[in-house]
């Protein structure tokens, strides 16, 4: 017998679980409502030619590539048999999909005569990635993203901070949201003279968090990044100071890189835009945010949880052409993603779900026998139309049956319906956790509830 288990990486998820989640989901999207993006889905599998090559060559090693049907070894050679990558583009030709903002500018490019221009939209979906699983990290996971796509304004980059503190203070989560700009970034490769190499720097600073300064460096050191590129860069990682000290200390640094000055100037736009405007969490540049997607060219954010040591909860950026590689040039995209599953954990860990959040069933109607039953059920369809979450124990057992089973799904309210009250065509009521209970008509028992 085969023992029952799933994949690593991969979770089940309890009624109460998905209660938790759902008020994830349902907090994300009210957010997203409110600022105007609209919902968009797409499949969870994409040719393996729209995902290969967006991601960087770290990225691809974590796609999840699909055998075709069929015999998909059909026909293939014994050389490609010795060549992993020329067997994969033999027998698959899809993946699933390691991001939600890929296939969403596929969407745009295949759906480009039916979108208004520029064009808001939110996806709650999930993504999989062949990760090494741990603490914080699946292989299976969902993602809450929302982008606006065709339109270069930064006042997108400005709504897009405020949607994120929105989200995380709707959650009670303290956070702090960094920001940084790739073209920045750029500036710096410029500067270290390793501007060929600016993937290299990118993907190795944005592991500082991660694996710490003397790692970074031995990691561009191995990409034949030289120690003096290196001691170019580490000043700039390592600059202190307020937002308006950095950015003119960067200015200084970075004065020859044209390309590095718009990125200041991007950035100040951004934090001066918002200052007018208080937010409840905190936002900071930080130098060091890369961000290892290549797609990136401007604004890039990510969001730190400030109470648990987890990896980022949230996190974005603006690219300029990716619809280009589906032969859409020139529109230009910023957005923004929520890790459903890691706001879970630190929701989790610092126990600020709301209690409505897990809760389901107001009331049970309990089970004495036919007519009783009969009775419970024309109440409930009254009690089910007014907008509450109610049901009926299925079977006539014994009451502390009944009474246990209401317990154990925290249903909080009981409706006993026995031959007395069925007699004075009353329902009798009682409060689980306090013991009250109290006689009343089907009328006044759902207006105690609204």
């Amino acid at each position: 017998m085969t023992k029952p288990g799933i994949p690593k990486g991969t979770r089940d998820f309890s009624p109460d679980d998905m209660a938790r989640r759902n008020y994830i989901f349902d907090t994300i999207r009210t957010v997203f409502k409110l600022y105007g993006y609209a919902p968009v889905e797409t499949p969870a599998l994409e040719n393996l030619s729209t995902l290969l090559g967006k991601y960087g060559e770290e990225g691809d090693k974590l796609l999840f590539k699909i055998l075709n049907s069929g015999d998909a070894f059909a026909g293939v050679t014994a050389p490609e048999l010795e060549n992993s990558n020329a067997l994969a583009a033999k027998v698959c030709e899809k993946g699933l999909r390691y991001d939600l903002t890929v296939p969403f500018a596929r969407y745009v490019v295949q759906h480009q005569n039916d979108i208004s221009f520029p064009f808001k939209r939110y996806q709650i979906q999930p993504v999989w990635r062949a990760d090494r699983p741990q603490k914080g990290r699946y292989r299976e996971f969902y993602q809450c993203d929302a982008d606006v796509i065709g339109s270069p304004s930064l006042l997108n980059e400005v709504e897009l901070v405020q949607m994120m503190d929105e989200v995380f203070t709707r959650f009670g989560i303290g956070v702090t949201i960094k920001i940084n700009n790739r073209k920045v970034l750029g500036g710096i490769a410029e500067i270290m003279g390793a501007t060929d190499k600016l993937t290299d720097v990118t993907v190795a600073i944005d592991k500082i968090d991660k694996i710490g300064q003397d790692a970074v460096i031995d990691e561009l050191r191995a990409k034949n990044i030289t120690d003096t590129a290196i001691r170019k860069l580490l000043p700039v990682l390592l600059l202190g100071g307020n937002t308006d000290e950095k950015l003119d200390a960067l200015t200084a640094i970075l004065s020859s890189s044209v390309t590095g000055l718009q990125g200041i100037e991007e950035l100040r736009t951004i934090f001066s835009t918002l200052q007018p405007f208080p937010l409840a969490q905190t936002v900071e540049i930080d130098l060091s945010l890369a961000r290892g997607l290549n797609y990136y060219t401007g604004a890039i954010f990510e969001v730190k949880a400030n109470d648990v040591a987890i990896g980022s909860i949230g996190g974005g950026g603006r690219y300029d052409d990716l619809t280009g590689i589906f032969g859409l040039k020139n529109l230009s995209g910023v957005g923004v993603s929520f890790g459903a599953d890691r706001i879970f954990d630190v929701l989790m860990a610092l126990d600020k779900f709301p209690a409505a959040a897990t809760e389901t069933t107001k009331v049970l109607f309990l089970n004495f026998g036919t007519q009783e039953s009969l009775r419970a059920l024309a109440c409930l369809k009254e009690v089910r139309a007014a907008g509450i979450a109610a049901e009926i124990y299925p079977d006539p057992a014994k009451l502390k049956k009944q009474m246990e089973f209401a317990n154990k799904r925290n249903i909080p309210y009981v409706v006993i319906i026995g031959a007395e009250e069925i007699q004075k065509n009353v329902v009798s009521l009682k409060n689980m956790q306090s013991g009250d209970q109290q006689n009343m008509d089907i009328r006044e028992l759902i207006q105690s509830f609204l």
